[in-house]
């Protein structure tokens, strides 16, 4: 399996966030949900501490000689980060840390997957359009609730009191039924995951996105998951995060693209099927 990745945090002077590793048969890429210094998390540790921690369980997990289900790999694997603080962290607090989750598994015949919340897993399949595997339950519920949010200029101290109030809000909603889902410490979230297979044949390459990333074309629209894929196969990863970079900058404000933040931890994975498709 070759590997192609590229993470860059959302500000130079915070701790990355995101989260991705691979082993010989197994990719998993995690995005940890921030948050903001007036919010308590309950956690000493903080986001990047868990999304590290719990990445890399997943991984021992998925990679191991006793093959188990993707689910079961992310059920164990949150429990057992779960046991690394549990001493010293409230986990049942609301803002406790926690995680987007994809993780990828090659098997002789077929392409295994799971995905949990708003990352996003593309399939380049030949004689196709790609396909895009993301959770948007989140997203849904934030619609009615970011409004206010959005109507303020990105730099403002008014946006970054209406990001807190947005984020206090969805804690309501997160790990609820009729909510959405995410890894935290509630090992039933692996229970919500969306999991399935894909044949490797026709298959010409996976691509993992945290959605610092994806947002170039999901929520930028400056190309589509065809062109996002054609970046990652003739450029490579980092020349997408720059594209998103070059957007973002172009739009400092989010007047064009409301968003919470100006610049998110972005992580792209690119593993081309066929060694033909990509070029150094």
């Amino acid at each position: 399996m070759r590997v192609s990745l590229a993470t860059v945090p959302g500000l130079p002077d915070h701790d990355n966030e995101d989260f991705t590793a691979a082993s010989a048969n197994t990719l998993v890429l995690l995005d940890g949900a921030g948050t903001p210094d007036a919010l308590n998390s309950g956690c000493v540790h903080g986001v990047a501490w868990f999304t590290r921690q719990l990445g890399a369980q997943l991984l021992a997990e998925a990679s191991s000689g006793t093959v188990c289900p993707l689910s079961e790999c992310l059920r164990k694997a949150i429990c057992r980060t779960s046991d690394l603080h549990k001493e010293s962290c409230d986990l049942d607090h609301p803002g406790t840390p926690s995680a987007t989750v994809i993780a990828v598994r090659l098997g002789p015949a077929e392409v295994e997957y799971l995905v949990l919340a708003d990352s996003v897993l593309l399939f380049d399949v030949a004689d196709s359009d790609p396909v895009a595997l993301t959770d948007d339950r989140e997203a849904q519920i934030g619609r009615a609730h970011r409004g206010a949010m959005d109507a303020l200029p990105a730099d403002s101290p008014q946006h970054g009191q209406a990001l807190r109030n947005y984020i206090e809000t969805l804690r309501q909603y997160r790990n609820a039924d009729g909510g959405f889902w995410v890894a935290a410490s509630n090992p039933s979230a692996a229970d919500h995951a969306i999991i399935g297979s894909k044949p490797l044949g026709g298959l010409r390459a996976v691509a993992l996105l945290s959605d610092g990333a994806s947002r170039l074309a999901d929520r930028f629209h400056l190309t589509n998951w065809t062109g996002v894929l054609q970046l990652l196969s003739e450029e490579g990863p980092q020349h997408l995060i720059n594209r998103v970079r070059a957007a973002e900058l172009g739009d400092p404000r989010g007047e064009r693209w409301p968003r919470g933040k100006v610049h998110d931890d972005a992580t792209a994975v690119y593993v081309p099927m066929t060694t033909e498709r990509h070029k150094d």
